[in-house]
Protein backbone atom coordinates (compact mmCIF):
# COMPACT_ATOMS: atom_id res chain seq x y z
CA UNK A 1 0.00 0.00 0.00
CA UNK A 2 1.44 3.33 -1.07
CA UNK A 3 1.91 5.62 1.93
CA UNK A 4 -0.07 8.43 0.29
CA UNK A 5 -3.02 6.05 -0.01
CA UNK A 6 -2.59 5.06 3.64
CA UNK A 7 -2.68 8.68 4.76
CA UNK A 8 -5.82 9.28 2.72
CA UNK A 9 -7.56 6.51 4.70
CA UNK A 10 -6.75 7.92 8.15
CA UNK A 11 -10.07 9.72 8.59
CA UNK A 12 -11.87 6.48 7.77
CA UNK A 13 -9.65 4.56 10.17
CA UNK A 14 -10.56 6.98 12.94
CA UNK A 15 -14.29 6.55 12.45
CA UNK A 16 -14.55 2.84 11.61
CA UNK A 17 -15.92 0.57 14.32
CA UNK A 18 -13.22 -1.56 15.90
CA UNK A 19 -13.32 -5.33 15.52
CA UNK A 20 -12.68 -5.70 19.25
CA UNK A 21 -12.45 -9.14 20.84
CA UNK A 22 -14.02 -10.83 17.83
CA UNK A 23 -11.13 -9.67 15.65
CA UNK A 24 -8.51 -10.31 18.32
CA UNK A 25 -9.67 -13.84 19.09
CA UNK A 26 -9.02 -14.94 15.51
CA UNK A 27 -5.34 -14.99 16.52
CA UNK A 28 -5.68 -15.73 20.23
CA UNK A 29 -3.99 -18.70 21.92
CA UNK A 30 -6.41 -21.08 23.62
CA UNK A 31 -5.04 -19.98 27.01
CA UNK A 32 -6.26 -16.42 26.40
CA UNK A 33 -9.80 -17.53 25.57
CA UNK A 34 -10.27 -18.66 29.18
CA UNK A 35 -10.28 -15.07 30.45
CA UNK A 36 -13.50 -13.08 30.40
CA UNK A 37 -13.84 -9.48 31.62
CA UNK A 38 -14.70 -10.45 35.19
CA UNK A 39 -11.76 -12.83 35.50
CA UNK A 40 -9.39 -10.23 34.10
CA UNK A 41 -10.67 -7.60 36.53
CA UNK A 42 -10.19 -10.00 39.44
CA UNK A 43 -6.53 -10.40 38.47
CA UNK A 44 -5.99 -6.63 38.92
CA UNK A 45 -3.64 -6.49 35.92
CA UNK A 46 -0.92 -3.89 35.58
CA UNK A 47 -1.48 -1.23 32.90
CA UNK A 48 0.73 -1.10 29.82
CA UNK A 49 0.63 0.44 26.35
CA UNK A 50 2.22 -0.24 22.97
CA UNK A 51 2.65 1.72 19.75
CA UNK A 52 1.81 0.32 16.33
CA UNK A 53 3.78 2.76 14.19
CA UNK A 54 3.21 3.10 10.45
CA UNK A 55 5.59 4.98 8.13
CA UNK A 56 6.86 4.98 4.53
CA UNK A 57 9.80 2.81 3.52
CA UNK A 58 12.37 3.87 0.92
CA UNK A 59 9.88 3.03 -1.85
CA UNK A 60 7.08 5.00 -0.16
CA UNK A 61 5.29 1.76 0.70
CA UNK A 62 3.46 1.67 4.03
CA UNK A 63 5.42 -0.23 6.67
CA UNK A 64 4.93 -0.89 10.36
CA UNK A 65 7.42 -1.61 13.11
CA UNK A 66 7.83 -4.68 15.27
CA UNK A 67 10.68 -5.50 17.62
CA UNK A 68 12.43 -8.70 18.56
CA UNK A 69 12.85 -8.64 22.31
CA UNK A 70 16.26 -9.28 23.82
CA UNK A 71 16.89 -12.69 25.37
CA UNK A 72 16.58 -12.78 29.13
CA UNK A 73 15.27 -15.00 31.92
CA UNK A 74 11.67 -13.94 31.67
CA UNK A 75 8.24 -14.59 30.21
CA UNK A 76 8.60 -12.64 26.95
CA UNK A 77 12.26 -13.33 26.11
CA UNK A 78 13.02 -13.13 22.35
CA UNK A 79 9.36 -12.66 21.43
CA UNK A 80 8.14 -10.37 18.65
CA UNK A 81 6.17 -7.36 19.85
CA UNK A 82 5.34 -3.73 19.32
CA UNK A 83 7.44 -1.18 21.21
CA UNK A 84 5.81 -0.66 24.57
CA UNK A 85 5.77 -1.39 28.26
CA UNK A 86 4.21 -0.70 31.62
CA UNK A 87 2.78 2.65 32.60
CA UNK A 88 4.99 4.80 34.81
CA UNK A 89 3.57 6.98 37.56
CA UNK A 90 4.93 10.01 35.68
CA UNK A 91 2.94 9.20 32.51
CA UNK A 92 -0.08 11.46 32.10
CA UNK A 93 -1.99 8.71 30.31
CA UNK A 94 -1.48 5.47 28.40
CA UNK A 95 -0.89 7.25 25.10
CA UNK A 96 2.07 8.96 26.73
CA UNK A 97 3.24 5.55 27.94
CA UNK A 98 3.21 4.17 24.41
CA UNK A 99 5.13 7.15 23.01
CA UNK A 100 7.66 7.17 25.86
CA UNK A 101 8.34 3.45 25.54
CA UNK A 102 8.77 3.74 21.76
CA UNK A 103 11.35 6.47 22.33
CA UNK A 104 13.19 4.54 25.03
CA UNK A 105 13.22 1.22 23.18
CA UNK A 106 13.77 2.21 19.54
CA UNK A 107 14.47 5.96 19.55
CA UNK A 108 11.25 7.15 17.87
CA UNK A 109 10.76 10.81 18.78
CA UNK A 110 7.31 11.36 20.34
CA UNK A 111 6.77 14.61 18.43
CA UNK A 112 7.32 12.78 15.13
CA UNK A 113 4.30 10.53 15.74
CA UNK A 114 0.67 11.41 15.12
CA UNK A 115 -1.69 9.09 16.96
CA UNK A 116 -4.60 7.86 14.85
CA UNK A 117 -6.58 6.13 17.58
CA UNK A 118 -6.61 3.84 20.57
CA UNK A 119 -7.43 0.18 19.95
CA UNK A 120 -8.97 -2.56 22.11
CA UNK A 121 -7.12 -3.59 25.27
CA UNK A 122 -5.39 -6.98 25.24
CA UNK A 123 -4.96 -9.00 28.41
CA UNK A 124 -1.65 -10.89 28.67
CA UNK A 125 -2.06 -13.73 31.20
CA UNK A 126 1.59 -14.82 31.66
CA UNK A 127 2.71 -11.37 32.84
CA UNK A 128 -0.69 -10.10 34.07
CA UNK A 129 -0.61 -6.96 31.95
CA UNK A 130 -3.56 -5.22 30.35
CA UNK A 131 -2.00 -3.61 27.28
CA UNK A 132 -3.60 -0.75 25.37
CA UNK A 133 -2.46 -0.48 21.74
CA UNK A 134 -2.25 2.87 19.96
CA UNK A 135 -1.97 3.10 16.20
CA UNK A 136 -0.01 6.06 14.85
CA UNK A 137 2.07 7.21 11.91
CA UNK A 138 5.20 9.16 11.06
CA UNK A 139 5.58 11.00 7.77
CA UNK A 140 9.16 9.80 7.31
CA UNK A 141 10.95 6.61 8.22
CA UNK A 142 12.41 7.01 11.73
CA UNK A 143 16.06 6.47 12.52
CA UNK A 144 15.96 3.60 14.99
CA UNK A 145 18.25 3.50 17.99
CA UNK A 146 17.53 0.43 20.13
CA UNK A 147 18.16 0.00 23.83
CA UNK A 148 19.08 -3.12 25.82
CA UNK A 149 15.51 -4.43 25.73
CA UNK A 150 15.48 -4.83 21.94
CA UNK A 151 17.53 -7.30 19.91
CA UNK A 152 16.32 -6.18 16.46
CA UNK A 153 13.84 -3.91 14.73
CA UNK A 154 11.59 -5.60 12.19
CA UNK A 155 9.88 -3.72 9.36
CA UNK A 156 6.78 -5.30 7.82
CA UNK A 157 4.88 -4.10 4.76
CA UNK A 158 1.17 -3.56 5.29
CA UNK A 159 0.59 -5.71 2.24
CA UNK A 160 2.10 -8.65 4.13
CA UNK A 161 -0.30 -8.14 7.02
CA UNK A 162 -3.28 -8.04 4.65
CA UNK A 163 -2.12 -11.14 2.75
CA UNK A 164 -4.08 -14.16 3.98
CA UNK A 165 -1.04 -16.32 3.17
CA UNK A 166 0.67 -14.72 6.18
CA UNK A 167 -1.64 -16.60 8.55
CA UNK A 168 -0.18 -19.76 10.02
CA UNK A 169 0.01 -21.99 13.10
CA UNK A 170 2.99 -22.77 15.31
CA UNK A 171 3.43 -25.48 17.92
CA UNK A 172 4.89 -24.01 21.10
CA UNK A 173 6.15 -25.08 24.48
CA UNK A 174 6.87 -22.27 26.91
CA UNK A 175 7.11 -21.83 30.67
CA UNK A 176 3.31 -21.58 30.82
CA UNK A 177 2.05 -23.90 28.06
CA UNK A 178 3.30 -27.17 26.58
CA UNK A 179 2.99 -28.55 23.05
CA UNK A 180 0.16 -26.23 22.06
CA UNK A 181 -0.81 -25.19 18.52
CA UNK A 182 -1.08 -21.40 18.42
CA UNK A 183 -2.37 -19.22 15.55
CA UNK A 184 0.17 -16.72 14.29
CA UNK A 185 1.31 -14.42 11.51
CA UNK A 186 4.36 -15.51 9.56
CA UNK A 187 6.36 -12.57 8.23
CA UNK A 188 9.52 -13.76 6.45
CA UNK A 189 11.26 -15.86 9.12
CA UNK A 190 9.43 -14.28 12.05
CA UNK A 191 6.47 -15.92 13.78
CA UNK A 192 4.23 -13.41 15.56
CA UNK A 193 1.81 -14.89 18.07
CA UNK A 194 0.12 -14.11 21.37
CA UNK A 195 -0.87 -10.58 22.35
CA UNK A 196 0.92 -8.97 19.39
CA UNK A 197 -0.86 -11.23 16.91
CA UNK A 198 -4.18 -10.39 18.56
CA UNK A 199 -3.46 -6.67 18.17
CA UNK A 200 -2.41 -7.17 14.56
CA UNK A 201 -5.60 -9.10 13.86
CA UNK A 202 -7.67 -6.11 14.95
CA UNK A 203 -5.44 -3.75 12.95
CA UNK A 204 -5.82 -5.99 9.90
CA UNK A 205 -9.61 -5.80 10.15
CA UNK A 206 -9.40 -2.02 10.62
CA UNK A 207 -7.31 -1.61 7.46
CA UNK A 208 -9.84 -3.49 5.34
CA UNK A 209 -11.78 -0.42 4.24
Amino acid sequence: MNFNIFKNTIEALQSKQLGGLEAQFKLAPALRLQYNADRIKAKQPRKAAVLALFYPDNNNETTFLLTERARYKGTHSAQISFPGGKRDTTDANLQETALREAFEEVGVLPNSVEIIRELTDVYIPPSNFLATPFIGFADTKPTFNTNYEVENTIEILVEELLNEASLSTINLSTSYMKNIDVPCFKFNNYMVWGATAMMLSEIKELLKL
